[in-house]
């Protein structure tokens, strides 16, 4: 079982930075890539970023490449997701996950409850 709680979520105007964190816990933790999700209202959650524990290798949706950046310590057990260039469209409740990476994404074994970017224009 893993647990997941996000942080950092807020409001923020087009073109700022936002940083979110994930805190993770449980047992087994170096078997998961820990990423990051996103849903809008009415749209389906869609991948966002990962980040595998071994080997730090990064995915990212071609909608952030170049603009978000996910990092991991693996020592306190916490994945950021750096956020700049903020665009309204970004504008989302950003989930936090655990799961094996598969085609670029991320499968949401476990998830953290969210939270809320805004990012006015």
């Amino acid at each position: 079982q893993v647990q997941l709680v996000e942080s950092g979520g807020g409001l923020v105007q087009a073109g700022g930075s936002l940083r979110l964190s994930c805190a993770a816990s449980g047992r087994s933790l170096s078997s998961y890539a820990l990423g990051w999700f996103r849903q809008a209202p009415g749209t389906e959650r869609e991948f966002v970023a990962a980040r595998t524990w071994w080997g730090a290798i990064t995915y990212y949706a071609d909608s952030v490449k170049g603009r978000f950046t996910v990092s991991r310590d693996n020592a306190k057990n916490t994945l950021y997701l750096q956020m700049n260039s903020l665009k309204p469209e970004d504008t989302a409740v950003y989930y936090c996950a655990a799961g094996v990476v598969y085609s670029g994404s991320l499968t949401g074994d476990y998830w953290g409850q969210g939270t809320q970017v805004t990012v006015s224009s």
